[in-house]
């Protein structure tokens, strides 16, 4: 599972023109998610994502997270963060998760976003969206549950 996350003051993302989710501060998360994802996956995306310390404390470190700011979520699927381009000009996308598994994960990943109490908006998986990002820093970083440390 992949997440590139970026620090925003607000976000939105629309589709046929209308608002369908926006946050004032906090993370928009772009989802990607692998044919291979499976349940450790999905919580280790959603703990590093919902407890990263990327928000400035009262001395300006990077110190508190979207939890400890009490920051609000847009949470938007891109199965495009698992696009091969290693070969020819067109990027293929056989590491993406087939569509019925993908916004099963995504649902889940959302589901326990809100768990933690974390106000969490959405797009509409499988849409064509536009995405509005006022990003704060800015700071955008890459979290990948393949690469996690044991």
């Amino acid at each position: 599972m992949r997440a590139l996350i970026q620090r925003v003051r607000q976000a939105a993302v629309c589709v046929d023109e209308q608002i369908v989710g926006q946050i004032d501060q906090g993370l928009l998360i772009l989802l990607g998610i692998s044919h291979d994802d499976g349940p450790q996956d999905l919580q280790y995306t959603t703990e590093k994502c919902a407890h990263l310390r990327i928000f400035e404390d009262n001395q300006g470190k990077m110190n508190l997270s979207l939890l400890d700011i009490g920051g609000q979520a847009l949470v938007v699927s891109q199965f495009t963060l698992y696009g091969d381009t290693s070969k020819g000009r067109r990027p293929g996308f056989s590491h993406a998760a087939p569509p019925e598994i993908a916004e099963k994960m995504y649902g889940e990943f959302v589901q326990q976003f809100r768990n933690l109490g974390i106000q969490t908006q959405t797009g509409i998986f499988g849409a064509h969206m536009q995405v509005e990002i006022h990003n704060d820093g800015p700071v955008t970083l890459m979290v990948e549950s393949k690469n996690k440390r044991q």
